[in-house]
């Protein structure tokens, strides 16, 4: 007999949050939205309130709270603010917490949600980036699944089914290169937002467009990778795969590897957490080699993408200095979105701010907070 999950999606107004209504809305005896966080807007709330009926719709401040609670009191429950976020994270009808907001809003929410041992559909990357000894070590603790959403870690954990984790001999994350992928530095100086955001391959939100085409996306991958794998940065590689049909490879210590590949389509590993361990029908365009003909690799340069570089130095180096890099990078993304900085400005601003930080080895979740908001004000000050 068919179990039905209920669903929480903290971040529905986002690429990864509209997708996974995708899913739901094509497999109605299967998913149902419980809970639900939509940010600011009021009209997407409207429409998900009536087509999927959630017993609790989280907004980001108390106008959206306002205007939906004077129509849908005594229907739906209305929150707003971090409690919102966490409460629709631990909504007791819910089975499974697709984590897609953007950015270290997503810590607190997700350990939320963890110890009251809810399944994690984790594409809030960040989460495992910040705090990643915390989030692990909790998990295991309260025996609660992380299932990967990101294309690439998905098709880690689909490569690895089946197989002994120790005789894994390396992961290769691969890497489409971004909107400027075929720029020299030199050509980077003046490249414009709208150039920034149009990515090749993936249809994404603004801030992980640009973190593509630094590399900085792919960095933060690495590092979540090291958690989610249990595995040492020096059994971490990245290719860069202009394509995007190979998401990643495991290669095993008799020189055996692995490869998942598919359409360049964000829907696949989002129903794939889903559904785990089962796989479902999904109307999307299937693969076909044939017509691509022919696949390209080359290897990274981490001299043309220092953002990469900067995460493999932060996360062998660990203790907090991942959270400074992941909190500088959403302060000069955001700048570059607002036309404050360049393009190569982003990766000046994290490299000050990882050479201003002095590192603690094993920080607190009050300490990882800290530590959050004063390299925020630090890059702030910069600007």
């Amino acid at each position: 007999m068919k179990t039905l999950k209920y669903i929480s999606i903290l971040g529905a107004s986002g690429s990864i949050g509209t997708q996974t209504l995708d899913i739901i809305r094509s497999h109605p005896d299967e998913f149902r939205l419980a809970a639900v966080s939509i940010g600011k807007n009021v009209d997407m709330a409207r429409a998900m309130i009536e087509e999927f009926a959630p017993r609790l719709v989280a907004v980001a401040d108390r106008d959206a709270y306002d205007k939906l609670r004077s129509e849908y009191a005594g229907k739906v429950k209305i929150i707003y603010g971090e409690e919102g976020l966490i409460e629709a994270a631990v909504f007791p009808e819910t089975d499974i917490v697709v984590t897609a907001v953007v950015g270290s809003v997503g810590l607190v929410p997700t350990l939320k949600a963890i110890e009251a041992g809810k399944t994690i559909a984790l594409a809030n990357k960040e989460t495992l980036v910040t705090a990643g000894h915390i989030v692990t070590e909790e998990a295991k603790k309260r025996g609660v699944a992380l299932l990967p959403v990101d294309s690439e870690h998905s098709a880690i954990f689909q490569c690895l089914q089946g197989e002994k984790r120790e005789q894994v001999e390396k992961i290769i994350l691969t890497a489409s290169g971004g909107s400027f992928r075929d720029k020299t530095r030199e050509e980077l100086k003046h490249v414009t937002v709208e150039e920034a955001l149009r990515h090749p391959n993936w249809s994404m939100g603004a801030k992980v467009t640009i973190d593509s085409a630094t590399m900085m996306n792919k960095g933060l991958e690495v590092i979540e990778a090291h958690w989610l794998f249990e595995l040492p940065y020096e059994q971490i590689d990245v290719l860069l795969h202009r394509e995007s049909v190979i998401h990643s490879l495991v290669q095993f210590r008799d020189t055996s590897v692995i490869a998942q590949l598919g359409t360049p389509d964000m829907h696949v590993p989002i129903q794939y957490a889903l559904s785990y361990p089962e796989r479902l029908p999904l109307s999307v365009k299937p693969l076909d080699l044939a017509q691509i003909g022919t696949l390209n690799f080359k290897r990274m340069d981490l001299e043309r993408y220092r953002c990469l570089r900067f995460a493999y130095e932060a996360g062998k180096a660990g203790g907090s200095l991942p959270t400074v890099l992941n909190a500088a990078n959403e302060e000069a993304v955001a700048a570059f979105l607002a036309g404050r900085i360049a393009f190569l400005d982003i990766e000046e601003y994290i490299e000050r701010a990882l050479e201003w930080h002095e590192m603690i080895k094993e920080p607190s979740l009050e300490e990882i907070r800290r530590i959050d908001a004063e390299t925020r004000k630090y890059v702030q000050s910069l600007l």
